[in-house]
Parts: C-alpha cells; structure tokens; sequence
C-alpha cells in the first residue's frame, strides 16, 4: 500500500486582502463566504449578480483553492471575460490554470481531448451556419427525397429542428406535432435526413456547435475513467445564469460536480424566458430536490431602479405560482414619477406620443442611450421607427434590421415592384429565385424569356400576367409552384387597375409567399407576423405606387443603409425586443403594444397553457426592470387597420396585477 504524503499550505503572499464582509451587502456576502457545497443563488433583477460571483471566485481563491480546481461556466464570451477581468483586478495572482468560458468554449475544450473515442480526430473541424447548411443539401440530395410536389424544410428549419431534439430529449414526432405541424408528413424523411447528417458530420471529421455539449456528454456517459479524472480536477463549479440552461448543460453540471457536490449556481428563475430555445426552468427550480443539502440564497437588494419601478416589478410577477417568491427592494431613493399607463387612440399615435418624449426628454439632459422602446416582437416597431425616422431621431435596433430592410419584407414588396414596372429585373428574379430549384441561371432564363413578351405590352396594367408566364419552362420540382406564383401576379391587377396595396400585400402572402416562408424559416411564425403587419401598414395607402416609394424611403437615411446613419450618430435611441434586452437597463423605457393579443401574444393566448403564459408573464417582468429612473407603458385602444379587420384593443391582461396607486394615468391628446 503507498504512503500517502500531503503538501501543507503555506502562507500565500498573493491574499487579496478584500475586506468581503465590507465590500458586499449581506445577502451577497452570505453567498459569496458560504461553506463548499451545493448552493443556489437566486440573484433578482440587478442585484449585482455578477458582482456575487466575481467575489465568490475571489473568496475560493483567497481560502487557498487551487485555480485549477475552479470551473466558470457562462452563456456568453462577453460575460466569461468581464468576469475573469473583475477577478483578476481583485485577486493578484496567476490565474491560466482556472477554467473559465461558454458551455460550448469548455465543451470544446475537453472534446478536443478526446474525439478519438468517438471516431473523429482532435484536428476535427467546427461548422458554422453556412458550413451546416452546406452539409444538409449534401444530405438532403444523397436521401433522394422527391420534393417536387411539396415543399420540404429547408436546411436553416431542419438546424433548427435537429438542434432543439438535441438539447431537449424532444421525439422528432413531438417536436413536429408542437412546433411544426405542417411538417409532419415529411417525418419520415426528416428522420431519414437527420440519421444521414450525423453520418456526414463523422465522414467529414466535423462537428457543430450543438455537438460540442452533446460529444463531451457522450464520453463521460460511457467512460466513467474519464470523467472520474474532470470530476477531481474541477472541485469547484460556478454557473452563471442557470435558469437558461437546457437538459444537456444541466446534466454535464450534474456528471462534473459530483461526488463532492461542490457547485454554486446563480440565476434568476423570474427571468426565465427562453424555452422556445430549449432552456428548462425546471432546471433552476427542481435545484434543491436534485440537491437535497443544497443551501438556497437570495439577492433582493437591486442597486438599479427607483422604488416606484421596483414596486411595480414586484406586483406584476407575484400572480406566477412557479417560482421562488421574493420581493426585490431598492437601494436608491424614490424617483420624480411613478411608472405612466399611457393609452393612446390607435398605433400612429402610440408612436407620435414615443417619438415627442422622447425628444422632451433630451431636452432636460437625457441622452438618447439612456432610453429605450422595447417591445414583443419586432414588427410592433413598425409604426415607432417611421416616425422617429420622420423627426430625425437617430436609433438603434437590436433586435434585427429595420422593418422595411428584412429580406421577406423585401421578398414580399419585390411582387408589387414587378406588377407595376415590368422592366424591375431585380424584383423579377428575387421572386424566382424564391422557387424550389430556380438558381441564377435559371431566373437569368426567365428574365430573357420575359423581355420578349412582357415589357412589349402596352397595356398598363396588363390585362394578364399567366397569359405569357405559364408558357415559360422551369424545372419539374417549380411548376406547381411557378404556376401558383403566376396567378398571384394575376390576383394584383383589377379591372382598370391595380388592386389595394393591402389586398396585394394579403394576396402574396395567401397565395405562394407563406409556403415558402414555413419552409424556409425556422422563426416563420414572426415573419408571418411582420408581413401581416406590412398589409395593416398598407392600409393607410390607396395608390401602390405611394406606398413603394415610401417604403424606398423608409428603408434608408440619406441615401445610406440604416447601418451605416447609426454609425454616424453617437447617440441614438434603442429600439428592441424583450428578449434581446435581458442583461441590459436604460434610464428611461418606454414598453409598447401592451394590449392583448399583442403582449401577452396572441399565440400564448389560444394555447391556454399556464407554463406558457407564466413565462410571457416574466418577459413582462423583464422588460420593466430594465428601467432605471422612468417607465411608460402604452398601449393603442384602437386598432383601426389590423390584418383581419378594425378592432377595439383590450389592455394587457398584465396590467390586471398591477395596483392601480402604482401607475400613473396618462391622458394623451391634441392641443387645442
């Protein structure tokens, strides 16, 4: 039997000599000072979240913890470096052996060891999007599907669909059944393609990001060796954000952290809002049943918002049943005004009144970075940025490009341009090459084939479009589709003229635009929603030729794409969806479209389901703990042009929870 020989601890030169119990509140010094062992922190909106866990590395650190038995785990780079940065500036030391990173940067890293035991080598390559969907149509073509009579997924829908099997346990037949219905009598050729892209991926020693979890989980599933030796070495597990973690990220916390149980995660399960993606709340709030001696810490002291803001936040996610109840409290004195309920008349007038604070506001010193308009989703953004592009508000948009600049907008508007000026090659060809099996060649074919007839007629508009299109060859797996496509053209031209901008808009979409986008979309249910939002848009315009050219207009300043007017301008406003803005705060916000059907959605509605409505709930939570000083609640009474006709909005269901001492009511109106 071998003698065993311990190596005593020195006195170590390198102490950070923090004061922690001065330097921190109480509640996060409880966390931060607490003994090894399984520990959750439910660290509320800012509460100092990452300030808790900087110093929890820094107390392990200055208790003697090697920095190789330390395991950071983040979402992001951007958050792994901000930590390791703060961490370093508190803690002297050589810090290269502490392993800090993404999920997919670690997963990487322990992968690269040790692809040989699953059949790659340690060179393998990581595909990105592109690489992916180069891969699928590789795929896609070796499975000899026959899509020439329907639509099958294209690559971008199939990543999406195999990535959320992958880090859900989801059946392919469930995913189908939930998410996409009008999938499911391709199942079977589906299964067939995904069997044969996991095939490829170890043919051509290749992995995707989706892998980097799934590979590493594998291998200490089937080698308990190998994972005995990562369970020695990380003594010390931290996570951030545990509530976004899906089941494999979970399980390979679980596998890692064991037999000690030494693991510190940190989340917030009110902030929970991403199980569209995979993440499993579940996770966060089953912690102390999977870790019975788990010791449960919260952060409710927020160093971020006025009281009034705060009070509000706290009445809005008390009506949740699933979540560990806390009531944040504010470090900073209360504000000038309590949050405003603003109903206004109908949507111009939600964006008249956003546009007019907005500059009210920069008139007595805050700048235009220190708001933002947050909204559901990004086509509730429509009316807000033509009028502040109307005001010469420069803006920023994270949540995607400028309405008018989205590809299916443009996709949808290249029918209109063509119907009312044949010689638009561009828009001609764009919509061919919507086409199963139409390339640049073949559009470049059906252009010659159009100059020879279609810009010959005099007639304007002509009488008939089918009359000389249904007469053009396209490939076999096209001609239901081109034929479809030709009548849609026909359906925009009325006798003596052409049809109401909406009606066209309602027409491309019907007859052929929504097929393609459900097959070749995975977010197809929003962009359904912006096209929809485009005909209520189209409304306000009876000549189509006004409504093009004030979409040109609108999709760029100056003659220069949006991108590039952002750059320009050092300050601007942010516009942004909810879910985009988590982990961000502005001093003024403004939350648009509060109306049922809008905010909660209207999908949320139908289903009827308490998970689901539960975590629309949070995203509202989200969206007004984003406020530091000011919070401006609209919402239109009207909404005179919708897609399926004028209909009187009701007030979010939202507002029901909050207490009316808590709001102020704003009434909006002319001068006279």
């Amino acid at each position: 039997m071998a003698r065993r020989y311990e190596l005593k601890k020195g006195a170590r030169a390198t102490a950070s000599g923090i004061d922690y119990e001065a330097e921190l509140n109480e509640q996060q010094y409880a966390a931060v000072s607490s003994r090894p062992g399984p520990a959750l922190v439910i660290a509320g909106a800012g509460s100092g979240k990452t300030r808790t866990l900087t110093y929890r590395v820094a107390y392990l650190l200055d208790q003697g913890v090697d920095p190789k038995s330390l395991l950071l785990l983040t979402f992001t780079n951007k958050a792994a470096r901000e930590m390791m940065e703060r961490v370093r500036e508190l803690v002297p030391m050589d810090l290269s052996d502490l392993w800090s990173g993404t999920f997919h940067s670690i997963g990487n890293r322990i992968f690269r060891r040790h692809a040989d035991e699953v059949g790659l080598t340690r060179s393998f390559s990581i595909m990105d999007r592109d690489d992916q969907k180069s891969l699928m149509a590789t795929v896609i073509a070796e499975c000899d599907i026959d899509t020439k009579q329907r639509r099958f997924p294209k690559a971008d829908v199939l990543i999406t669909i195999f990535s959320l099997m992958e880090n859900t346990g989801a059946s392919l037949e469930d995913l189908l059944e939930v998410r996409y219905p009008y999938f499911e009598e391709w199942a079977e050729e589906i299964a067939r393609v995904a069997e044969g892209y996991t095939k490829k991926k170890f043919e051509t020693n290749s992995v995707d990001f989706d892998d980097l979890l799934i590979l590493p989980l594998r291998l200490f599933r089937e080698n308990e060796e190998l994972l005995a030796r990562y369970q020695k070495r990380f003594q010390y597990l931290l996570v951030d954000e545990y509530q976004d973690t899906n089941a494999v990220q979970s399980e390979l916390i679980h596998l890692l952290a064991q037999p000690q149980d030494s693991v510190m995660v940190v989340g917030d399960d009110a902030q929970s809002i991403y199980s569209w993606r995979g993440a499993d709340m579940d996770n966060i709030l089953s912690f102390p049943d999977r870790y019975p001696e788990a010791k449960v810490f919260k952060i409710e002291t927020n160093y971020r918002s006025v009281p009034e803001v705060l009070e509000l936040s706290n009445a809005a996610i008390a009506a949740n049943e699933r979540q560990f109840r806390k009531s944040l409290k504010a470090v900073r004195e209360g504000g000038s005004m309590v949050p405003a309920l603003v109903p206004v008349d109908d949507p111009r007038t939600q964006a008249d009144f956003v546009a007019q604070r907005i500059l009210e506001l920069r008139d007595e010193g805050i700048e235009l970075e220190e708001m933002a308009i947050l909204y559901r989703a990004h086509h509730q953004s429509l009316e807000v940025q033509m009028e502040l592009t109307s005001r010469g508000i420069p803006f920023e948009i994270t949540s995607g490009l400028r309405f008018f600049e989205q590809a299916h907008i443009k996709d949808v508007a290249a029918f209109l341009r063509f119907v009312t000026n044949r010689r638009d090659e561009v828009s001609f060809k764009r919509f061919c090459l919507l086409l199963p099996g139409v390339g640049a060649a073949t559009a470049g074919k059906l252009w010659t084939a159009w100059l020879k007839v279609g810009i010959s007629r005099e007639e304007d508009p002509p009488e008939s479009f089918s009359k000389y299109l249904l007469k053009f060859s396209v490939p076999a797996k096209a001609k239901s589709s081109w034929e479809q496509l030709v009548y849609t053209l026909d359906e925009l031209v009325v006798e003596g003229g052409y049809a109401r901008p909406a009606e066209m808009i309602k027409s491309v979409l019907g007859g052929v635009y929504e097929d393609f986008m459900k097959a070749s979309f995975d977010n197809y249910e929003n962009r359904r929603q912006d096209v929809e939002q485009l005909a209520m848009y189209a409304e306000g315009f009876e000549d189509v030729l006004e409504l093009l050219g004030q979409l040109s207009l609108m999709s760029s300043v100056d003659g220069e794409p949006s991108g590039s007017q952002a750059q320009v301008d050092d300050e601007k406003v942010v516009l942004s969806s909810i879910h985009q803005a988590k982990g961000l705060e502005w001093k003024v916000v403004f939350l648009i479209w509060l109306a049922d059907g809008m905010f909660p959605n209207g999908r949320v509605l139908e289903a009827d389901d308490r998970d689901m409505f539960e975590e629309e709930r949070r995203l509202f939570y989200v969206a007004l703990t984003r406020a530091k000083d000011e919070l401006y609640l609209t919402y239109p009474q009207v909404n005179p042009k919708s897609y399926s006709g004028d209909i009187i909005t009701r007030p979010s269901r939202f507002l029901e929870d909050c207490p009316e001492e808590m709001l102020e009511m704003w009434e909006v109106g002319p001068s006279w």
